[in-house]
């Protein structure tokens, strides 16, 4: 038997999946999963270590093969990572799903993630990579979107609720 998320966030790195995941799955009395961490814990190195020593395109397919099974493993909330919506079938996937597109401009993504090295596909010139990246993004965000939440200068708890409502859940 499979299971489905209750829902999946989707968004640019620094948006706060993380953040606004954990409040929802608690709001929800379900448990709460990142790909990013599945990532992590399965080849015991950071993401950007993984994009330094193997490169972008063994990322994605070591992500794609995350998605895949956390979708058909997790029926709680589920925070997938920024870039996991370029994979075609990935995007097949979260068709018929519950999906949150939690959303900022790049003013924000300034002050949140301070646009900072750490983040790989950003290391130089981090504002204009980010606003290239979103302008290649946005409308595949879009595109799975159920409902898209604005996080623009809203606390993660005001960002919970907004998502509670576009997606028409109740706390627990």
């Amino acid at each position: 038997m499979s299971a489905a998320p209750v829902v999946v966030l989707i968004g640019p790195m620094g948006v706060g999946k993380s953040t606004v995941g954990q409040l929802l799955a608690e709001r929800l009395g379900v448990g709460y999963r990142d790909t990013d961490d599945d990532i992590v814990a399965e080849q015991g190195r950071t993401i950007a270590e993984i994009f330094v020593d193997e490169g972008e395109p063994v990322f994605r397919a070591i992500e794609k093969q995350a998605v895949q099974r956390a979708l058909t493993e997790h029926d709680g909330v589920l925070a997938l990572g920024g870039g996991s919506i370029l994979d075609e079938d990935t995007r097949a996937l979260l068709l018929g799903q519950r999906v949150a597109y939690l959303s900022m401009d790049v003013e924000e993504a300034v002050k949140r993630t301070g646009l900072n090295a750490a983040r790989p596909l950003l290391a130089v010139n981090p504002r204009k990579q980010w606003r290239e990246l979103m302008e290649a993004r946005r409308h595949l965000y879009e595109g799975v979107a159920t409902a898209v939440v604005t996080t623009d200068g809203r606390t993660p708890e005001e960002v919970t609720q907004a998502a509670l409502d576009a997606l028409e859940l109740k706390d627990a």
